[in-house]
């Protein structure tokens, strides 16, 4: 089987629930992966490292679990998310715990990394990698990945400028592998839009947050649902990384959206030690107009996947206008 047969088959809903800094735990990965889609976390939330051999087995084990008891509804496959720049000091510990594990999806951030990519595969697993342009998604797949994930404007965290329309054609135009799409994706529709431009499944993050599993503040949790895309920001001041963030929370902690101060490209540093001085400033994408409430994971997918049944019919509804006259 390969990657993209494991994101048509063994997916209820083409959906990728994307790694959340600080916030994406075991308890969302399994709520995501019982309901249909594939959870992943990154490797850097289990602190200290030795948890995240704790959670890896957590995970296999509440998985294996729910598939004992539902043979006829089996989990979706889950990923790690690894920072692969160099500044990261873990990176070694846990990609050697990742193939331990056998994690069948590593998704990669922060650079392109041959041995990575090698080491995955030689345990079976499937590497996608994201990107923001044309430049990091040539280097992404010529280093070995197996496919791509499309940052594009309006993502949450660290993300594009580029429209999702340009970044999926252009990416189309030389690349034929498995592809999910970020950026703004908060909805059944517009999961089926990501599919109908080209990307295999949608990358979604944000909603996410204000779900009862997300190790996230309330507060945090309350401005998601409160906020709209005016509300966020787009600033490469907190890791010095561009990223989109919630306006509210920068002015919580003293800073004016509108005049961020430039931050320094040397000190963008990942390792396991380093000083978080912005941790009260949230990351969020431009989709969260369409989240409501806080809720259950697996209501937030039941609510998408209605949503994208509908919109479905929608589409066949309209077959008959095309070709009309």
């Amino acid at each position: 089987m390969g990657l993209r047969d494991l994101l048509r088959q063994r997916l209820s809903l083409p959906v990728i629930g994307s790694p959340l800094f600080i916030i994406s735990v075991p308890d969302l990965v399994v709520a995501q992966c019982t309901a249909g889609i594939l959870g992943s976390m990154p490797s850097l939330n289990a602190r200290p490292a030795e948890q995240l051999e704790d959670w890896l087995a957590e995970i296999r084990e509440r998985l294996d679990a729910h598939d004992a008891r539902h043979p006829d509804r089996p989990s979706a496959p889950f990923a790690i998310n690894l920072i692969v720049h160099r500044s990261n000091d873990r990176l070694d510990h846990d990609l050697a715990l990742c193939a331990k594990y056998r994690v069948p999806l590593i998704i990669t951030s922060l650079g392109a990394r041959p041995d990575v990519n090698e080491a995955v595969h030689a345990y079976g697993g499937y590497v996608m990698h994201d990107v923001i342009n044309q430049t990091f998604a040539r280097k992404a797949v010529e280093k070995g990945a197996d496919g791509l994930i499309l940052v594009a404007a309006g993502a949450g965290g660290h993300a594009g400028s580029i429209s999702p329309f340009a970044l999926v054609q252009e990416t189309r135009a030389w690349f034929d592998g498995p592809i999910a799409l970020s950026g703004s994706i908060a909805t059944g529709r517009a999961i089926l839009a990501a599919q109908v431009m080209g990307a295999d499944v949608a990358y979604i993050g944000s909603a996410f947050i204000a779900t009862e599993e997300a190790r996230a503040a309330e507060a945090y949790k309350a401005m998601i649902v409160e906020g709209t895309a005016a509300d966020i920001v787009y600033s490469d001041l907190f890791t010095g990384v561009r990223g989109n963030y919630l306006r509210h929370s920068i002015v919580k902690a003293g800073l004016d959206p509108d005049n961020l101060p430039r931050p320094d490209p040397s000190q963008i540093n990942f390792s396991s030690n380093r000083v978080k001085p912005w941790k009260d400033v949230w990351g969020s994408g431009q989709g969260i107009g369409a989240v409501r409430r806080v809720e259950p994971a697996a209501t937030l997918i039941a609510r998408l996947r209605a949503e994208y049944e509908a919109a479905l019919e929608d589409v066949a509804r309209l077959r008959p206008m095309i070709g009309a006259g």
